[in-house]
């Protein structure tokens, strides 16, 4: 019996071995996460997905409710609990259901005792390997490395939070933004929460200056996923030239102290260009070793210090060995020192340099004047 299109089209079609999990990411309560991925799953259900809600919180927003009212919900479980009837998302009502895709929100959020996994991260790692994709929402102040930092700026402690690898298994994870102003404006509208509590939160939380920072910690969460995707796209294509689409630049230093002076104009043109500083040093298998070490360390201290990220290469030529890194890291800008020698070493730093620019990369490169060594 002759095979049908479908069927050709299913054996042609590589299995999917796990569910497409999208984040939806904000920075703060307020900025339209939940009703993002509400009005996505509108969108996935008119092109004849199969689309269920997990669990939505919709905390009394008549946007939110009016939404969730076009959309099945899977029942939630019901978990008795010191004497209360707590609700959860259902995982495995969910596995029985087996749709194509569910609706996870508040990835953060900490199942009552009683319930299938303690966090509703693990529920959708679950769900994820059962092969059902997997839309969620997270706000910034959520994620363990960050909630410290958000501690500082805004007093608050985040009790709640899920580890940094989370939400960076997402296949794709969409900035929800606001403007701060307008963000302020949605909640003296009563949008965001009750009247009672709005007075309180536009002097606490949602402090303009805190708002700002929360964005900005937010951008740069999703900026750092996006260099990542590239980088991973770059090396699965074997693209060895540059895209400088981020500024990334790396100092070149040796156990000479004045390496230190190099470090700190390093890090002082980084942060004009707002670019990623790194600090690199070369152990060079063959030949002679760097005999002063506590000067080296010293130059490294330093440099981590000023919030560059020290790497330590080995090779057999200086040249080599960081015109590899500069190619592996998409390094943009390069930084040499120059001593102020007239004798024969000097020839040998020019010729370094000569080798340099022959094996990396389109680069630029800044020579820059040290003291020579005593």
């Amino acid at each position: 019996m002759p095979k049908k299109p479908e069927d050709w089209l299913e054996i042609a079609s590589p299995q999917k071995s796990r569910g497409i999990f999208k984040l939806f990411l904000g920075y703060a309560p307020g900025v339209g996460k939940t009703f993002s991925m509400l009005s996505e799953a509108l969108r996935r259900r008119s092109r004849g997905e199969d689309v269920v809600i997990g669990v939505v919180e919709t905390h009394g927003r008549k946007g939110i409710e009016e939404l969730l009212a076009q959309i099945e919900s899977v029942p939630r479980q019901k978990i008795e609990y010191k004497g209360t009837i707590f609700e959860e998302m259902d995982v495995d009502a969910i596995l029985a259901r087996r749709p194509q895709v569910v609706l996870v929100d508040e990835l953060a959020h900490t199942n009552i005792p009683g319930s299938k996994h303690r966090k509703r991260y693990e529920d959708v790692q679950e769900l994820l390997a059962a092969k059902i994709d997997v839309v969620s929402t997270l706000n910034i102040q959520h994620i363990e490395s960050i909630a410290p930092v958000v501690r500082s700026i805004t007093g608050i402690t985040v009790r709640e939070t899920v580890p940094d690898w989370v939400p960076l298994t997402a296949a794709e994870t969409v900035m929800v933004d606001l403007t701060p102003e307008a963000l302020q404006n949605r909640m003296k509208r009563g949008d965001v929460y009750s009247s009672e509590k709005v007075a309180r939160s536009l002097k606490n939380f949602f402090r303009r200056g805190n708002l700002i920072a929360l964005r900005e910690l937010a951008l740069r969460q999703v900026a750092e996923q996006v260099d990542r995707s590239l980088e991973s796209y770059m090396e699965a294509e074997e693209i060895r030239k540059n895209w400088a689409v981020r500024e990334r630049m790396a100092v070149c230093i040796s156990s000479n102290p004045s390496g230190q002076y190099l470090i700190a104009r390093g890090a002082r043109m980084a942060r004009r260009m707002d670019a990623e500083l790194y600090v690199v040093h070369v152990d060079r298998e063959f030949g002679v070793k760097e005999a002063k070490q506590d000067a080296l360390n010293a130059n490294l201290r330093f440099a981590e210090s000023l919030g560059a990220q020290v790497v330590r290469l080995k090779g057999r030529s200086v040249a080599d060995s960081v015109a590899e890194f500069v190619r592996s890291k998409h390094i943009t800008q390069v930084i040499f020192g120059r001593a102020a020698i007239h004798d024969w070493r000097k020839y040998l730093y020019l010729s370094a340099v000569h080798r340099f620019l022959r094996e990396s990369p389109a680069v630029d490169v800044h020579i820059v004047t040290q003291e020579s060594e005593e």
